[in-house]
């Protein structure tokens, strides 16, 4: 069952310019570009995606507000989402529309971009606070989504129809994410595994790190179809190829560089380059996985907090959440 916001008109929508500022960071190979917008503030943008008419979209979790940033120009937008509302991860849906996981509302909420239209998909009144974390889109167009207080689900946008499921091992599920033919993996933050979904049946089955307690917290898949997981709690960046060498699975470890790592985000760009957040060193890495080697991408300030990545072709986008800023790289 879902019921609708209405149509927002340009009075409910809180505009902003924002003074963009540019910067170079090596990566050991030449020079990158930077660039660097400053939200309103207090928005603590924890999710970012790429729009597909070139703007980017975030989630202002401490404001309740879905961000429009137009990167030419620089201008900023706020819809607000709802009385209560606190939105986790926001990803742009095969029908254009922004898809967003809304804890405060315990809602997948959809923003349509054309009619500026508000939707809300509450849970079941069974699953009241789960705490819903990211969202990916299988191959048949069916929304897979996370809660952290121990539940998984699944949404189908054309019908309004919704199923959720306990997983395996109570709280945790954290990333989620697709693989190129569309099956689901997602990350249990608090029970330490990966887990993938039978997209029929809705069962989870567990994928068991090699390191116990490593705190798997996001996932995402190369163009193979390999899983790569941010390991929060060991600072690795892991490697699960779904096939290997026997046909049950094998998996890779890269320690990232520094004292005390703590891997949060993961995402793999159009070149199978992966992208991994370290809140240990204020920094986003990229990895390639041909060499082996890491390229540190400093924060724009001190407690950036890159809670997730989301790019296009030829650029990464950041949401630093501790400062109220997004960062463009074009490597």
């Amino acid at each position: 069952m879902h019921r609708y916001r209405g149509i927002l008109g340009w009075r409910a929508l809180l505009l902003m310019m924002v003074v963009a500022t540019t910067a170079t960071a090596s990566d050991g190979t030449g020079l990158n570009s930077t660039r660097v917008y400053e939200l309103p503030s207090g928005s603590r943008p924890h999710d970012v995606a790429s729009a597909p008419d070139g703007k980017v979209w975030y989630t202002g979790q401490r404001r309740g507000v879905l961000g429009i940033l137009e990167p030419e120009t620089g201008v900023v937008r706020e819809v607000p989402l709802g009385s209560g509302s606190a939105p986790h991860g926001v990803i742009a849906g095969p029908d254009g529309a922004a898809w967003i996981t809304d804890g405060g509302l315990n809602a997948i909420v959809r923003f349509d971009p054309a009619s500026e239209r508000v939707t809300l998909f509450p849970l079941p009144p069974a699953w009241p606070q789960a705490n819903l974390n990211t969202a990916a889109f299988d191959s048949d167009g069916l929304l897979w989504f996370t809660g952290q207080n121990g539940i998984y689900g699944r949404l189908d946008p054309a019908s309004g129809a919704m199923q959720v499921w306990d997983a395996p091992r109570g709280p945790g599920p954290y990333g989620i994410a697709a693989t190129p033919s569309g099956e689901i993996y997602y990350a249990s933050l608090a029970a330490s595994h990966i887990a993938r979904i039978d997209r029929n049946t809705g069962a989870a089955t567990l994928i068991e790190p090699p390191r116990a307690g490593q705190g798997a917290r996001r996932v995402w898949s190369d163009s193979v179809g390999r899983i790569w997981v941010a390991e929060w709690n060991s600072g690795f960046l892991s490697r699960f190829d779904p096939g290997g060498d026997s046909g049950n699975g094998r998996w890779s470890s890269w320690r990232l560089p520094g004292e005390a790592p703590r891997a949060y985000a993961v995402y793999v760009d159009e070149r199978d380059i992966i992208w991994v957040s370290d809140f240990g060193a204020n920094a986003v890495l990229s990895f390639d996985p041909q060499t082996e080697t890491f390229a540190s991408y400093p924060g724009s300030a001190p407690g950036a907090m890159v809670r997730q990545i989301l790019g296009r072709a030829g650029e990464v986008w950041l949401p630093e959440s501790g400062l109220d800023r997004l960062v463009r790289i074009r490597p």
